[in-house]
């Protein structure tokens, strides 16, 4: 079944490039950015993404991104950046991402009283709302978004449905299944009849995504951490420009929040001296890697560490799932399943696989670095070698969809030392462009998740493995998901 599955949605994909190609862009080509036009010929989860949106009918597909692609052309999606933004758009917060609802979805906030309508700067907001998109898009591909439309303190200035009605058509033709819901907060009386004009917009399949909130329904999609105070919450966030806000780790480091090891210190003067830096470190008790090398020859030591680290962690989750980037493989490949409380498989397990033949500085990042152990978090992974990182709550503290990881890796020379001191440096002067980036959600299932293997003793020893059959044994499993829009 899920073969037939496969197979099915192969072709509809194949059927859509190619009659895009003949139907469309010998005749458009000039209409369409050629860099989208490479992209659909190459990324099938983009191709995929517009059939569901439209029922896997290929003729209707081929419609949207007619009207996607020329509306991309038009905006110049692909070269959008700060600079493109007037500075004082950026500056007042009218839109941003930060957070995430109780689904595990970011927050994708409209703080509608920063808005006057204004037809000479509707363009520039549109391109604010393209970019916070387009930026969020290419970094969690897929992963869907709530609007959160807060309307407090909303005046008959700010109502502009040509606004409205944009924001509705990006999720409906521009950015097709990026839209979990549309939270709005404390809608006012004079704005009902806009809104009922908002339903036809949406249509009757995601009319329903429409949600009317006020300070004790809110709560219902998202829980006080990510609300601000007015909502009824407890976030102390405060956006500000500049820096530009980075989206998926903004939460505040705990003042309280234990940092007792050199790493960590060293990681927060970091986090103090670059003002561009707004990603938070994790709590480490301390920064011993637990380094798989490659080689027979190094075993020796392993023994007595295994059984160290198999009497605390008796029924540890090895992820079969790889995500194969430029300088590491890094499994699991999207999410980081924890055992539930009844289980007491709370540890979970990423592994890193240096595909390079350099050495490869790594660390890891969370939103949480209150809540998490990690070992080790930040270190570096010899060409050839895998490195285990030992994820574990801490304090009892529950894990959380919202949570996220963040995992970066950068080459390092030959030369370079990879000591703490050395690390701390080596962070400091990579360039941004040359860091790869991969980011991981947080997940609790039962002990009995079919998609993660028990470590049995001795399971950290694999010294006698090469990295192609890691690779291998970490092969990625395909997961079938519901295509149908909402």
């Amino acid at each position: 079944m899920a073969e037939n599955h496969a197979q099915n949605k192969a072709k509809l994909i194949s059927e859509t490039r190619r009659r895009f190609e003949a139907e469309y862009v010998t005749d458009k080509s000039d209409k369409y950015d050629a860099r989208d036009v490479e992209r659909l010929q190459q990324d099938d989860n983009w191709v995929e993404s517009y059939l569901c949106w439209r029922h896997n009918i290929v003729d209707e597909t081929l419609k949207m991104l007619d009207e996607s692609f020329q509306w991309r052309k038009e905006i110049s999606v692909n070269d959008l950046n700060e600079s493109s933004i007037p500075r004082w758009l950026l500056e007042i917060g009218v839109i941003y991402l930060h957070g995430y609802d109780k689904e595990g979805n970011k927050l994708f906030w409209i703080r509608v009283k920063y808005h006057i309508k204004d037809q000479k700067t509707i363009s520039d907001k549109k391109k604010l709302i393209a970019f916070w998109l387009e930026r969020y898009a290419k970094r969690e591909n897929g992963k869907p978004v709530t609007v959160m439309f807060d309307l407090s303190e909303t005046g008959i200035n700010s109502i502009d449905m040509d606004f409205v009605r944009f924001i509705i058509n990006c999720f409906k033709v521009y950015y097709p299944k990026y839209l979990s819901k549309i939270v709005i907060f404390d809608m006012p009386w004079l704005m009902n009849a806009a809104f009922k004009i908002v339903k036809t917009w949406l249509g009757p399949e995601a009319v329903s995504l429409l949600k009317f909130t006020s300070k004790n329904e809110v709560q219902d999609y998202v829980s006080v951490e990510y609300l601000p105070p007015h909502m009824g919450g407890t976030d102390p966030f405060k956006y500000s420009y500049p820096p530009l806000v980075d989206d998926d780790f903004q939460t505040p480091l705990c003042e309280n929040g234990p940092i007792t090891s050199e790493d960590e210190t060293s990681s927060k003067e970091d986090i103090e001296s670059d003002g561009k830096e707004t990603l938070e470190t994790i709590s480490n008790e301390e920064q011993t890697p637990l380094l798989k090398k490659i080689n027979p020859t190094e075993s020796t030591s392993k023994a007595e560490e295994n059984e160290k680290v198999d009497s605390k962690m008796k029924a540890f989750k090895k992820p079969l799932s790889v995500f194969k980037g430029p300088l590491l493989h890094i499994s699991p490949a999207e999410e980081l399943y924890f055992g539930n409380t009844e289980s007491g498989e709370k540890k979970t397990l990423i592994v890193l696989t240096n595909v390079t033949k350099n050495i490869v500085a790594f660390k890891v990042r969370t939103t949480a670095p209150e809540k998490y152990r990690v070992k080790p978090s930040n270190s570096s992974c010899d060409p050839g070698a895998s490195v285990d990182i030992v994820v574990s709550p801490h304090g009892g503290l529950t894990v959380s969809a919202q949570d996220r990881f963040l995992i970066m890796a950068a080459e390092m020379e030959q030369s370079s030392g990879t000591g703490p001191a050395e690390l701390t440096q080596f962070w400091k002067e990579v360039p941004r462009n040359k860091v790869m980036e991969h980011r991981l959600r947080c997940h609790t299932v039962e002990s009995s998740k079919p998609n993660t293997l028990t470590l049995k003793d001795n399971a950290f020893n694999m010294s006698d493995k090469t990295s192609e059959d890691i690779c291998l044994q970490f092969a990625t499993s395909s997961c079938e998901t519901d295509c149908s829009p909402p």
